[in-house]
C-alpha cells in the first residue's frame, strides 16, 4: 500500500470514530492530535488509537492490552487475534465503560 493511501485510510477512520463518539449516549470525551486519538471514558480510563506509518498499521491501547491492526482486503484486522477492528472497538469500549457501546462505524 502506498503511504498516501494508508494515511488517508487511517485519517478517515479516526474522523469517523470522532463523529460517532459525539453521538453516544454515555459521557465520552476525546482528544485528537497528529494521528493519535485518545478516547476518555466515564471512569477516566482511556483507549488510545494511533498511526504507525512505517508499518502501515493502526495501534490500539486499552487498559487491558495493546493491539496492532493491519489493513487486509478492505478490513482492519488485529494481527495477533484476528479480530475485526469495528467489532473490537465496540467490545473494548463496552468493557471499559461498563455498559454496552456501539459506535455504528461503517467500513469505507
Amino acid at each position: 500500500m502506498k503511504d498516501a493511501v494508508y494515511h488517508q485510510l487511517v485519517d478517515d477512520l479516526l474522523l469517523q470514530i470522532e463523529e460517532s463518539l459525539d453521538d453516544l449516549d454515555i459521557d465520552v470525551d476525546y482528544e485528537s492530535a497528529e494521528g493519535i486519538l485518545t478516547i476518555i471514558l466515564p471512569d477516566q480510563s482511556k483507549i488510545i488509537l494511533n498511526k504507525q506509518p512505517p508499518l502501515h498499521q493502526l495501534w490500539v491501547a486499552t487498559k487491558f492490552n495493546g493491539h496492532h491492526f493491519n489493513y487486509t482486503d478492505g478490513t482492519w484486522i488485529d494481527e495477533r487475534t484476528g479480530a475485526e477492528f469495528y467489532r473490537f472497538l465496540d467490545e473494548a469500549m463496552s468493557r471499559q465503560a461498563g455498559t454496552q457501546v456501539e459506535l455504528k462505524l461503517q467500513q469505507n
